[in-house]
């Protein structure tokens, strides 16, 4: 689809947004697509950016409301109002910043679902690496759950990424941000497997169809590089063929892989360096998650952590 017209203070601040913040192309098509819906309130009503009011966002938010966005939607909309706005100031470009008297969208709290570790090993075990297709889809498996990856990250995996031979990987995070993590051994016997000739030589093609097929570390059945919906399909499916009734994404895994670490004791810090979280806060969310697991592990085994029986003292 074409990409929406702004006006230019917008199209500076998503400038600004991808050169000095780093933002993703996907984060900022999002941001495009809200501002242009914005704009469009704005000039509906007869404004413009330097003349909107609290009561203009306000409306907007309420419209967005009313024609079926989700909270999520409505504060990521909210968020990049506030943020051009607060750029606008900034810049001086602005005498005020009416997003400021505008008070935040209040979104459900939202606990990441993990899988079990019965679950996870149930799901690994059923991948035996018997042909190309099943050894890269264990390696993809064990590296979603054995280093808490973003799908993206996955995909977009090259050869050279895995070059070092030292146990560890590079990860391309969100902004482009590049991040080092450990590859535990389970998972670096399963690329082994899938990157062999019986396994990712048997899956390439003769010649490569587009320019930086050949490095991508997973390759989809054509001889491509794997796709973001591909791989979604895939654990999806597999998880289906292990038994689990849920449906589990590959989001599922890394939630996962922080919620197993941080039950097992590792210190918070070094699951968001792994993660590759900016803020701790994000990362935090997994310790609510283990701190469900510690209750119910303490209740069932400390003789005074339950309720006595009726009619006992």
């Amino acid at each position: 689809m074409p990409a929406a017209v702004l006006s230019n203070d917008a199209e500076e601040f998503l400038s600004w947004l991808t050169v000095e913040r780093g933002r993703a192309e996907l984060t900022i098509r999002a941001y495009r697509r809200d501002l242009a819906a914005y704009e469009a309130t704005l000039a509906a009503k007869g404004t413009t950016l330097a003349e909107a009011s609290p009561a203009d966002i306000e409306d907007h938010l309420a419209s967005l409301r009313s024609s079926g966005h989700g909270p999520a939607s409505v504060a990521r909309a909210q968020s990049v109002v506030r943020g051009l706005h607060q750029f606008l100031l900034e810049e001086d470009r602005a005498t005020g910043d009416p997003s400021a008297e505008v008070d935040g969208t209040r979104l459900p709290s939202r606990l990441p679902k993990a899988l079990s570790e019965e679950e996870v090993a149930r799901l690994i075990s059923t991948l035996q690496a018997t042909d190309p297709r099943s050894r890269r889809d264990r390696a993809l498996v064990e590296l979603l759950y054995g280093t808490g990856a973003r799908i993206s990250e996955a995909v977009g995996l090259d050869l050279s990424d895995l070059a070092g031979g030292d146990g560890l990987i590079r990860l391309y995070g969100k902004g482009s941000k590049e991040r080092i993590v450990p590859v535990g051994a389970m998972c670096a016997a399963a690329l082994a497997a899938w990157l062999c000739d019986l396994g990712r030589g048997a899956m390439a093609p003769a010649r490569w169809r587009r320019r930086g097929d050949s490095e991508a570390v997973f390759l989809n059945q054509r001889g491509g590089r794997l796709s973001r919906q591909g791989a979604f399909a895939i654990v999806a499916g597999r998880a289906r063929e292990a038994g689990i009734s849920r449906p589990v994404s590959p989001h599922a895994l890394r939630h996962s892989c922080a919620t197993h670490m941080l039950a097992h004791g590792a210190d918070i810090r070094v699951v968001q360096e792994l993660l590759g979280h900016v803020s701790i806060s994000t990362t935090q969310l997994y310790t609510k998650v283990s701190a469900e697991h510690l209750r119910s592990a303490y209740e069932a085994a400390h003789p005074r952590a339950r309720r006595p029986p009726a009619g006992r003292g």
